[in-house]
């Protein structure tokens, strides 16, 4: 990425880093000084769902000097942006800074060279933003939409930083907040004292507030109604169950009638009767000499097959399996680079697209 402008890399982290309570594995990293943290690839890069220590429009194939790399031990992913310039403000001078990710969440913005205040960098060729943003993808309720596959995506929390406190060795620390995903029973869903405005969907077993990235399972499932109720509507009280079993429905005799009757009482105690053993004999022996004749009749059928490959039967057997219960499957590989445009949206702010490729 050292080499190319406005691109971005799928990289895998080495551990499952918790962003607004969701786990991810993986990432994307721009060279416009962002890292996209959406599971879905949209055209939308720069809008939302990123973690962004400086996103502005850098262009790291001005010099060989300027790279984006990055590093991951297993408990810290980092990503530095090193020697970078300004797209045609390359004589401004070189911008070095860093985000890493802490497996606990944590997420660190560092800064060794800001040459230019943040305020000053032009926001027309590219967004200019500093903080952290997620967002949920969505159906539009509303019969006008013709694809019914059709998402959109809502930014439900975002954080900014004031960009005149961005000087060179600055840092910014984000520590994350408790969420009602991390809950994992009803009882500490609807109790604990970490979050508020939890509810419990018993359906998907999700502790959720309705306003995360699985918003859609939330509504598809009915768990706004479902939230609703508390822990015992879904754990019914002890002996509810035996209370049930006797409530059964049917005729029950009384305990005095099930003293005085044998329980053998329905059985005969007289010996088996000999007409019954001759017809089970005979059934049992016809299944036996159905199934002898029909192995012999296989064995005739492989055995033909076999000495008479050219006969039309059996070569028409052979090109039926072939054509019809093997057809062939062609697979593509494509590469997982991406790169991402400035597009004009008329009348609205000028976002990051990206051209959607998919990575193996």
């Amino acid at each position: 990425m050292s080499d190319v402008f406005s691109s971005s890399q799928r990289v895998a982290l080495s551990f499952d880093f918790p962003f607004y309570g969701h786990y991810l594995r993986q990432i994307i990293i721009a060279t416009g000084g962002f890292i996209f943290m959406g599971e879905i690839t949209h055209r939308m890069l720069t809008a939302t769902q990123y973690i962004s220590p400086l996103m502005a429009n850098f262009d790291p194939s001005f010099s060989k000097n300027s790279t984006v790399r990055y590093l991951d031990n297993g408990n810290l992913f980092v990503v530095q942006w090193d020697k970078v310039r300004l797209k045609d403000r390359e004589a401004e001078g070189a911008f070095t800074f860093q985000t890493a990710l802490h497996r606990n969440g944590v997420i660190v913005f560092n800064y060794r060279d800001i040459p230019v205040p943040v305020a000053k960098i032009n926001s027309t060729e590219h967004p200019v933003k500093v903080g952290l943003s997620d967002a949920f993808m969505a159906s539009l309720p509303t019969a006008q939409v013709t694809d019914p596959k059709r998402q959109n995506i809502y930014e439900y929390h975002r954080v900014e930083i004031d960009t005149t406190k961005i000087v060179s060795r600055s840092a910014f620390e984000f520590t994350p907040l408790p969420t009602c995903l991390q809950h994992t029973s009803c009882e500490l869903c609807l109790t604990s004292n970490l979050t508020t405005g939890c509810g419990w969907c018993n359906t998907l077993q999700r502790c959720s507030d309705g306003i995360d990235r699985h918003r859609q399972e939330w509504l598809d499932y009915n768990c706004p109604e479902e939230a609703q109720g508390n822990c015992e509507d879904y754990n019914p009280p002890e002996g509810s169950m035996s209370s049930f079993n006797h409530s059964s429905p049917g005729p029950t005799p009384s305990s005095a009638v099930l003293e005085d009757q044998p329980v053998t009482r329905d059985l005969q105690t007289g010996p088996p009767s000999h007409k019954g053993i001759t017809e089970n004999t005979a059934i049992i022996a016809g299944v036996v000499a159905a199934l002898v004749l029909l192995v012999a009749l296989t064995i005739l059928a492989v055995y033909y097959i076999n000495t008479h490959p050219t006969v039309a039967p059996p070569f028409y057997l052979m090109q039926r399996r072939t054509n019809n219960y093997w057809p062939s499957m062609k697979f593509r590989n494509q590469g997982c680079h991406s790169s991402y445009a400035e597009v004009e949206l008329g009348g609205h702010e000028k976002e990051g697209f990206i051209e959607a490729e998919q990575c193996c």
